[in-house]
């Protein structure tokens, strides 16, 4: 049976079909732009890409059919069409996406759907990017008799926006303001265990009902504690700068300028830096049988593959 990758030509999608493929599994893709597939870095000569769009719901019917598992990788965070509004921000979006993919799922008879998501907070105050998370967690979870949602904090790869976003930062500010989310605790993975735990999630039999784990690496860290494990594998001096306030709105706006990124991207990543992103438990590595790395070797290995393609300032 065929397996399905949405959000093909994203930092996880791009990885994951490889892999698929060299497991022996038939891989369809799905993406809004066949060509971006292909700048991503996947080999599309003997690739069957369906183009379409999960939030209209285009091309889903089509891609879906003949489909025994499918990975949901699609993120709405990118800026939204001009003189748009409220409605069609990014939650809306997800959501609408969302709501497609499983009725059109429903419809095929797709047996498993897998979702990655994002770490939750303990307490359920999340931000609007959380919450949006969240929000199609649940619904994807119906979708299938053998859904599975996977939330991971920040992942630490070459091409994970939201290391990238670190990296740049640690680069082009010769100090280091951190605000009070500095000691708000986190568990980054590294982006080989994210695939893993994809590739596993995919065919696991003990994946047997509607399922939701966090996945983690071993390392609990301060965000804090994160940026100076960046610094420090960067081989740079950044002196810190304790803040005793936050400031989100007017900082992400700011650090979104200096490391060259879109503010609808950094923005609501950095409304999630307040407060505590851990896992509920330790359950998904034994469940799915992955072995983890640690975060220094995460970040040493993603700085490699970084500077494989492009270099780094700092280095």
């Amino acid at each position: 049976m065929t397996v399905l990758v949405t959000g093909a030509s994203g930092y996880v999608g791009a990885a994951l079909i490889p892999r698929l493929q060299a497991a022996g599994r038939p891989v369809r893709a799905f993406a809004r732009d066949p060509g971006r597939v292909a700048a991503a870095g996947v080999d599309v000569g003997n690739l069957d890409i369906v183009t379409g769009d999960a939030v209209s719901g285009e091309g889903l019917d089509r891609a879906l059919d003949g489909v025994d598992v499918a990975f949901f990788l699609i993120h709405s965070m990118e800026t939204g069409a001009p003189g748009s509004g409220p409605a069609d921000g990014f939650r809306s979006r997800e959501r609408r996406a969302a709501e497609a993919f499983a009725e059109a799922a429903r419809r095929a008879g797709v047996r498993r759907v897998v979702y990655l998501g994002g770490l939750v907070p303990a307490t359920g105050a999340a931000s609007d990017h959380l919450a949006s998370r969240l929000e199609v967690e649940q619904t994807l979870l119906e979708a299938a008799p053998e859904a599975l949602a996977l939330r991971a904090s920040i992942v630490i790869g070459a091409r994970s926006r939201s290391f990238r976003f670190l990296v740049r930062l640690v680069e082009r500010v010769p100090v280091m303001p951190l605000p009070a989310w500095r000691e708000n605790r986190t568990q980054p993975i590294d982006g080989r265990d994210v695939l893993a735990f994809l590739l596993a999630g995919g065919s696991s039999p003990a994946v047997d009902r509607p399922l939701s784990l966090d996945i983690a690496g071993p390392d609990v860290v301060t965000y804090g504690e994160l940026v100076a494990r960046i610094r420090d594998a960067l081989l740079v001096g950044r002196a810190p700068i304790p803040l005793g306030f936050n400031l989100t709105p007017v900082a992400s706006r700011v650090a979104a300028a200096i490391a060259g990124e879109d503010h609808a991207l950094i923005g609501p990543l950095m409304e999630g830096l307040e407060g505590d992103l851990l896992p509920r438990d330790g359950e998904a590595a034994g469940l799915l049988g992955v072995r983890l790395h640690r975060l220094d070797a995460a970040i040493e290995r993603a700085l490699r593959d970084w500077e494989a393609v492009e270099e780094l300032r700092a280095r």
